[in-house]
């Protein structure tokens, strides 16, 4: 049984889906008016693991995931480079997806635009103002009423009287407290053309309102996840929390989960302190996408993951203690069994228990271990290697760091069958130039009486 903490219970919890074998999945996603920084992708990155995990544990999993393309700092990135909103939204979402896929990061089943659902925002809050969970300020704009709902501020285990969400300070906005939070924004000279009509006017809707609207269209009423990273645990998630229970008179969400920062060097990531780097960044510091996934999986979700660029040589060093384990296992044999070694019990077990990835490589990395001594020894059969085979492709599954065995892109296949020619009519000088290229691409080559092996460095 899977075992998950429940940032709302505050314990960890026996997963227990609505349905049997099927998972409601909901994950913020990024907010478009730039790219995402690595911090951001530690949580991503955590969604996706959790999401191989409920995979791998054959449920059946409806995998939303949001895309915010209106709210203040999009409105902003629009007037700073003086073009339409769509214009600044549209590239950094592809970024988003680009650098997603890089990352081996699973593609959500929706990525809903806050844009495209603004109907479904409209309607929820006139269900709030309905109610009397939220009011219409003098200048058209509506803002929920945290003094209606008693059980505001336990997703973050706080009182109403110690709640202060420090945003509001700086709305232009009248509300009745500076604890309400805003659900709709009246129309400001400063939003340009974006706007939409109301009932209480031109206007666009607040960010809290947005994930509700989406996360409750897709996937219904009452889901089973909500992921995210603390940051958004207040007040966004709890913001959620409130105006979905209030409007929809159901628990909304049974589990939700939240990963913790990344720092770098120890430090929070900032451009103050020129320690703030985007994907493309770690790629010019000669990092792989699988380098950077490694890091960040290594750390337990709910611990923090300290970046560093010296981190580079560990992940590099690991990944490809796992290939060359591959590598010589596949030269016992190219087959892959349909069962696996009982060490998968325990890595299962660690996988389960809040999906615990530190103890779980600890265990995969003895195993290798291991292997590695029986091969030496000569003490493996070929039965054995096939259910080794088995346990990286599975390993392989959830943390996707190793590319597809003995699937090499066409470039380096071209180059590599190259060299073999050139080794076949003894033209060394030519043989050796190659194999420098593909090391300078990234690829190391073995000889052996059985053929040339590529490993991915």
């Amino acid at each position: 049984m899977i075992k998950l903490y429940n940032s709302l219970t505050q314990k960890k919890e026996e997963f227990v889906p609505i349905q049997k074998g099927k998972v409601g999945l909901y994950t913020c996603g990024p907010t478009v008016y730039d790219f995402s920084h690595i911090g951001n992708f530690r949580t991503f990155l955590f969604e996706d693991l959790l999401k191989r995990v409920l995979l791998a544990f054959d449920y059946k999993v409806h995998h939303v995931m949001n895309i915010t393309d209106v709210d203040d700092k999009t409105i902003k990135k629009a007037n700073d480079e003086k073009k339409e909103l769509n214009e600044i939204t549209n590239k950094y979402t592809n970024a988003f997806l680009n650098d997603s896929k890089s990352l081996r990061i699973l593609e959500a089943d929706d990525y809903p635009k806050a844009t495209d659902h603004i109907a479904e925002m409209i309607q929820m809050i006139e269900v709030l103002v309905s109610k009397k969970f939220a009011y219409i300020s003098k200048d058209g704009s509506v803002f929920f009423k945290i003094s209606k709902y008693s059980d505001y501020g336990r997703l973050v285990n706080l009182s109403n009287s110690t709640i202060l969400n420090e945003q509001q300070l700086s709305d232009e906005y009248d509300l009745d407290s500076v604890n309400d939070f805003a659900l709709w924004k009246s129309h400001k000279n400063n939003d340009g053309k974006v706007a939409w009509d109301s009932p209480w006017g031109k206007g666009r809707p607040g960010w809290h309102i947005e994930c509700s609207a989406m996360s409750t269209k897709f996937l219904g009423a009452h889901f089973d996840i909500h992921c995210g990273g603390v940051d958004n645990k207040f007040p966004h998630h709890e913001n959620e929390l409130a105006q979905s229970t209030c409007s929809l008179n159901t628990p909304f969400v049974n589990y939700w989960l939240h990963s913790e920062f990344l720092t770098v060097e120890g430090k929070k990531m900032s451009k103050s302190l020129n320690n703030f780097y985007i994907i493309s960044d770690l790629v010019k510091e000669g990092f792989t996408y699988e380098d950077f996934r490694f890091i960040v999986l290594s750390a337990h979700y709910r611990s923090k993951v300290n970046f560093s660029i010296k981190r580079k040589d560990e992940a590099k060093s690991a990944i490809r203690r796992i290939e060359e384990i591959r590598q010589r296992l596949l030269g016992i044999s190219n087959e892959v069994s349909n069962t696996l070694p009982d060490v998968v019990n325990d890595f299962n077990e660690s996988l389960m228990d809040d999906l615990d990835t530190p103890k779980a490589l600890a265990i995969f990395f003895n195993w290798v271990r291991l292997t590695n001594q029986n091969i030496d020894q000569k003490n493996i059969s070929e039965n054995e290697a096939k259910a080794g085979n088995a346990f990286v492709e599975y390993f392989n599954s959830i943390f996707a760091i190793l590319d597809s065995p003995n699937v090499l892109p066409d470039e380096i296949k071209s180059l590599v069958d190259s060299r073999e020619d050139y080794r076949k009519n003894k033209e060394w000088k030519k043989s050796d130039s190659i194999r420098e290229k593909l090391l300078s691409l990234g690829w190391k080559l073995k000889d052996t009486k059985s053929g040339t092996k590529v490993t991915k460095i």
